[in-house]
């Protein structure tokens, strides 16, 4: 029986051994007895506090999203102006929590993934949503309403393309990189949709 107040402690080194171990083998190919073990914990305790491999892919994707929207609340506190607002939600997708290579890895296996899974899919279209509707509202307030929705289409679409790209280089991801060329894309397109930044 695990002790008392022990639940939270174990899930989340449970959850944390799924993006390493997922990050590592690069798919979901992996037993509930490998993530256990990376854990250090035993299969029968993951199965208790999660049931199965599904629910805990699921519990991992939720968690990196908490995360992703953590950061990105905190760094909208400190954006005072539209284009500051852009430039964090840009910043956060490419953090050290998110970019890094095991963390990539994961996300990617999850992308896979959602092709048979409809609650995977249903989590990455909430993802997909959110960074589009901050992007979006930031640029709504430096250009039109059509314009703003493009360019966040766009930017959306650089930053999933970057993680992939990322992913199949040899070594680290520069974030300061990829954070460059999207906050180029959307510079360009709004300088030549005569916005004012």
């Amino acid at each position: 029986m695990p002790k008392v107040g022990m639940e939270p402690l174990r899930k989340r080194e449970l959850i944390d051994a799924a993006i390493r171990t997922i990050g590592q083998r690069g798919s979901l190919d992996v037993t509930v007895a490998e993530i256990a073990h990376e854990a250090g914990v035993s299969a029968a305790l993951a199965h208790h506090y999660f049931g199965g491999k599904e629910q805990l892919i699921l519990a991992t994707m939720q968690h990196l999203l908490k995360e992703l929207g953590n950061d990105l609340r905190s760094a909208l506190q400190s954006a005072t102006t539209p284009a500051a607002r852009v430039a964090a939600v840009i910043a956060v997708n490419f953090s050290a929590s998110q970019f890094a290579p095991e963390t990539v890895a994961a996300w990617l296996a999850f992308y896979v993934h959602a092709q048979k899974s409809e609650e995977t899919r249903r989590l990455l279209r909430i993802y997909a949503r959110r960074t589009h509707s901050n992007l979006a509202f930031g640029l709504g307030q430096l250009t039109d309403r059509a314009t703003a929705i493009q360019i966040a289409e766009g930017a959306g679409a650089m930053i999933d393309g970057l993680y992939i790209r990322h992913a199949l280089r040899n070594g680290a991801p520069e974030a300061s990189s990829a954070i460059a060329l999207v906050e180029d894309y959307v510079t360009t397109k709004l300088a030549a949709a005569g916005a004012t930044q």
